[in-house]
């Protein structure tokens, strides 16, 4: 069923469109060669919050004159080498592209628009290259004006702040959070839910929000503890999963949980529905704390199970408590200075991303390669309309060249061309001729961008939407008078369907691998660093390498959800590479026989993630590596020392991710000497 347009959507509608009539009405009056211009931009900028207009405002102008003035630079010297120009157009774009793509927040835009702006400018001046400065001063002139508009608009009219909506994107990514853990608690799990499976790729939207937060001059103190607050969040998934795995093999046991781990379970769950100023949510918090660190009962399999799940439990109480707390604190306006936080465990809040600069250095390059054959076709045909084709074909490249599978949004792109076309033809040719006054252009124009700025809030349909008005006030072209000429209208909107076509049948013959290539990089990735990791060739530093799991998981999970597969195997091999660190960080305060065997068992597991690197494929954990842990279960037993504590729960975990369907460790056997 199709949601129709919230108030609030047709509010956010009626402002971006007195924007953009207010930008038009300027450029008009400013004489002015492309209006529309002006008024498309504002479409561009504006978002419903005013801290995301802001920032897409500051990098777009500073975009739009950095393409400007590129294209101000190369024009004049290499008007008379068609060649060498197409050239460095293509290789101008394709670099700017690639480094927008290393930049996941709205910073990438500084990069992204110069790349299709240096183009779009330096070919509209191909056959009158002593005009190139003027294009570009106008060119900078129109969207300058149009994103001033859209940011006055935004903090005058209805202005909504990033921290209004904060608190409730934080509060639903919770409730899913909670009834995971309510129901891997429960005595009657349920099969993993959607909230489940979307928490990892919920994060990127809030990494998204955290950007802009840093634009809304309110939220100056919310943006730090935002920030504690995201980074807190990210560990939570993975630790539920570990939670969910560990409890799962325990119930399999004759034995099952003892009573009072079901007990301790009942007490976590009721705690994690107290709000944050309930006045026992601490008290309680603390209580839960000493219960988790008592020994479980001694009984072998089951009392090592036990006994990490315990210790699971506590890092859930503390992260728990550290997200309510910080979540409280972000909806009061505090500032963070006398919050000690509860999870202390591993740093948190280290940025670090996964890059495949190979395929991005590939989606690069044949966009790159697209722009300049496109530009020798059209040096070849010699054609007087063809700028207008490698000018839509070069936005197309650079809009849709960083995603997985760029082919189908350039249909939706050309079918939209092909709309908007019908539609400017139709206002441009039927309506506008008898439009002598301002307020009548603005009336007529009314209809169709009211509608679609409501759209574009919709997450169905905001991209084209977006794509519609943008595209239908670019060609209205409209001018201080009324000289529109059909024949020229027709071809050059022909000439941008074929540039966006071309666009299309380039991606499908250089990327016809779609998304799956990308995921199967991405779990190559995970298993050679998994391998790198266990070796130990880290240098230690364990918040950059967790920081990294967590992102690459944030990209791993709702690509494999969308590809049918199961989004649990990540999970999997996040709490690998979890239980790898603290066994890295543990070993080297073990004993002698004791850091032998957990070496062995890291160097083990190295080698089966290699394994599976090298063969592409996950292969099933081999069974010496499944001797090695246990014997390293064993030896840590006989060691009281807090560090073999901690280094057997890790190894319990890691057994239990890496075969779970295997028979309970008996240790007593694995011990050398010992007898059965």
């Amino acid at each position: 069923m199709i949601a129709l347009p919230a108030k609030r959507d047709w509010l956010f509608s009626a402002r971006t469109f007195a924007a953009a009539m207010l930008a038009l009405y300027i450029a008009l009056a400013l004489g002015l060669p492309r209006p529309s211009w002006a008024m498309g931009t504002v479409y561009i900028v504006s978002h419903p919050l005013i801290g995301a207009t802001r920032s897409k405002a500051v990098y777009r102008v500073f975009g739009t004159l950095l393409g400007a003035a590129a294209a101000v630079c190369v024009v004049p010297p290499l008007a008379n080498q068609p060649v060498l120009l197409s050239l460095v157009v293509a290789l101008w774009s394709g670099a700017l592209l690639y480094l927008s793509m290393l930049d996941h927040t709205p910073r990438h835009y500084l990069l992204r628009l110069p790349a299709y702006t240096m183009p779009l400018i330096a070919l509209s001046a191909v056959y009158a290259p002593e005009n190139v400065f003027d294009i570009a001063v106008a060119r900078s002139e129109e969207i300058v004006l149009g994103i001033v508009c859209a940011s006055v608009a935004a903090a005058l009219v209805l202005p909504t702040r990033v921290s209004a909506v904060l608190s409730p994107r934080v509060d639903g990514w919770l409730k899913d959070a909670a009834a995971w853990a309510t129901d891997t608690l429960s005595s009657d799990p349920q099969p993993p839910s959607a909230g489940r499976n979307r928490l990892a790729a919920d994060l990127l939207a809030f990494d998204q929000l955290l950007t802009h937060l840093s634009y809304d001059a309110t939220s100056r103190n919310a943006e730090r503890t935002a920030g504690e607050l995201r980074a807190r969040m990210s560990m939570l998934p993975p630790l539920l999963s570990s939670l969910s795995e560990l409890l799962a093999v325990l119930r399999k046991t004759p034995q099952g949980p003892s009573p009072e781990l079901i007990q301790l379970m009942e007490s976590v769950s009721a705690w994690l529905a107290y709000p944050a100023d309930n006045p026992w949510f601490l008290s309680q918090a603390r209580a839960l704390r000493r219960q988790l660190d008592a020994p479980p009962p001694d009984g072998g399999w089951p009392s090592l199970l036990e006994g990490t799940v315990r210790m699971r439990l506590k890092s859930l109480v503390n992260l728990w408590q550290d997200c309510l707390t910080l979540r409280a604190l972000i909806s009061r306006g505090l500032p963070l200075w006398d919050w000690k936080p509860a999870y202390r465990r591993w740093e948190v809040g280290v940025k670090a991303r996964h890059y495949d600069y190979g395929l991005l250095g590939f989606a690069a390059g044949t966009a790159a390669l697209g722009i300049f054959l496109g530009c020798l076709a059209w040096i070849a045909l010699g054609w007087q309309d063809g700028a207008n084709a490698v000018i839509l074909g070069t936005v197309a490249c650079c809009l849709f060249g960083s995603m997985d599978e760029p082919a189908p949004m350039l249909r939706t792109l050309f079918i939209v061309n092909t709309i908007c076309t019908m539609l400017a033809g139709l206002l441009l040719f039927a309506v506008l001729p008898a439009v002598h006054e301002f307020e009548m252009l603005a009336l007529c124009l009314a209809p169709p961008f009211l509608l679609g700025g409501a759209l574009m809030n919709q997450a169905r349909f905001g991209p084209v939407a977006m794509l519609l008005v943008v595209f239908t006030a670019n060609l209205i072209g409209l001018q201080q008078s009324y000289n529109a000429d059909f024949q020229s209208f027709l071809n050059s909107n022909l000439a941008g369907a074929a540039g966006i076509l071309f666009a299309l049948v380039w991606t499908l013959t250089t990327r016809p691998f779609g998304a799956e290539l990308t995921l199967r990089r991405l779990i190559r990735s995970n298993w050679r660093d998994l391998a790198h990791n266990a070796a130990g060739r880290h240098g230690g530093d364990y918040a950059r390498l967790t920081a990294l799991m967590l992102d690459r998981l944030s990209l791993l999970a709702p690509r494999l959800a969308a590809d049918g597969a199961d989004p649990s195997a990540g999970f999997r091999e996040l709490r690998v590479g979890f239980s790898a660190l603290d066994l890295q960080r543990d070993e080297h305060r073990l004993a002698g026989a004791a850091h032998q065997a957990v070496d062995a068992a890291l160097q083990g597991v190295s080698e089966h993630f290699r394994a599976c690197a090298d063969a592409d494929r996950y292969l099933d954990a081999p069974d010496a590596l499944l001797g090695r842990l246990d014997a390293a279960i064993a030896l840590t037993l006989a060691d009281p020392a807090p560090a073999a504590r901690e280094a057997r729960n890790a190894l319990v975990e890691m057994r239990v991710s890496l075969f779970p369907d295997a028979e309970g460790c008996r240790p007593a056997s694995t011990v050398p000497g010992a007898q059965p």
